[in-house]
């Protein structure tokens, strides 16, 4: 497919708590400002969930919920299929998940894996280690590493991934449960943080309770569907909150981020969740979205294409069909710019040239790159 180009202008973002009922239907400023983007279009995926682009190739890899994983060749753009994935359980908010190089895959191919399969106790969520054959398109020896505890719902599995510091993290949802993720007993509503090879790491915060609890970095978490890291090492999460109220949290070792005990949300039902209060032993939200923009994806930009942006957070929504960017604090961020995409975004990487690929969510969702006009 030849690549199509538009340009996309922005709008001024306002505070972090936002009082619009209609995110979705927000309509784009028509002026166009020194960071609007120049658009192109690179096909369409069926129900594209993640991507990541492969350290020392021309490559990007891209899961399908349905259980693909695809190679792109992006100076051709021909796109493979890769074979030896899993089957997966695609049912409710389940099927194949996050891709992630591994730290040494330049040299070894070394990918990580999320998907969920089927369990007794309904499904599971597990993470895999593999090496890939950019060859052969070939994803080979692949072996389960991590297991999320099994539940009988199909939704919040969560199951995002990040490579840092010779460590592995996992976002672990709560499956829909809620308590759970205030229970250290299971791995539900939390960030685990392994070793290479999937074991809870050394110097964890629970680490001496041993069970799931010695793999937990912290709790209190409802669906945390995007992990980054910024450029001085810290990590940050983005998180769909209940009835509105989702989050940007700065993670600290061994804290509690409070649900479902307290939220800046509401449930479905229209029940009361306390907000996050100044003593409440919970840790508050870096930044938070009243009403939802649904953040599925996170991506902390890194490069130098985009003016004054290093550092910065770029969040996609899914109900919002918006694209945020926000600056990072110390212990705080600001919402300074919001983009209408006009569909829901799924997923967000950076290229190594600095440029930054969209996809968008469901049948025919497209792949996007972003420039400066």
């Amino acid at each position: 497919m030849a690549a199509v180009t538009l340009l996309l202008t922005g709008c001024t973002g306002g505070p972090t708590s936002v009082t619009s009922d209609d995110r979705a239907g927000q309509a784009p400023s028509t002026a166009t400002t020194a960071e609007d983007f120049r658009v192109t279009e690179h096909g369409e995926f069926d129900q594209g969930w993640a991507m990541s682009f492969l350290p020392g190739s021309d490559h990007l890899l891209i899961t399908q919920r349905g259980g693909e994983l695809l190679l792109r060749d992006q100076t051709t753009g021909q796109v493979t299929e890769v074979a030896g994935v899993p089957p997966v359980n695609d049912g409710g908010q389940g099927g194949l998940h996050d891709v992630a190089p591994g730290a040494t895959h330049a040299e070894d191919g070394t990918v990580y894996l999320s998907w969920v399969r089927d369990h007794p106790a309904g499904s599971q969520g597990v993470v895999g280690r593999g090496t890939l054959d950019v060859d052969r398109s070939e994803l080979r020896d692949l072996e389960v590493i991590w297991e999320q505890d099994p539940a009988a719902g199909t939704g919040h599995y969560a199951l995002r991934l990040l490579v840092h510091d010779d460590h592995l993290y996992v976002t672990s949802g709560d499956r829909q449960e809620q308590t759970p993720a205030q229970d250290t007993a299971d791995n539900l509503g939390g960030v685990v943080r392994l070793t290479p090879d999937g074991d809870p790491a050394p110097g964890n915060p629970w680490a001496d309770a041993g069970g799931s609890a010695a793999e937990l970095w912290t709790i209190g978490h409802r669906n945390p569907l995007g992990i980054a890291e910024d450029p001085q090492g810290r990590i940050w999460v983005s998180e769909m909150g209940p009835r509105d109220g989702d989050e940007l949290n700065l993670l600290d070792e061994g804290g509690n981020y409070g649900w479902p005990e307290a939220s800046m949300g509401r449930h479905y039902d229209g029940g009361d969740i306390p907000d996050h209060g100044v003593d409440d032993g919970f840790v508050p939200p870096a930044a938070y979205w009243v009403p939802a923009i649904s953040p599925a994806s996170l991506l902390i930009y890194r490069g130098d294409r985009f003016d004054g942006w290093r550092g910065s957070a770029l969040v996609g929504g899914l109900s919002g069909q918006v694209m945020v960017r926000a600056e990072l604090h110390d212990q705080t961020a600001t919402v300074v710019r919001e983009w209408d995409m006009g569909e829901r975004i799924r997923a967000l990487a950076e290229a190594p040239d600095g440029a930054i690929w969209v996809l968008e969510d469901g049948p025919g969702g497209r792949l996007l790159e972003l420039t400066p006009a």
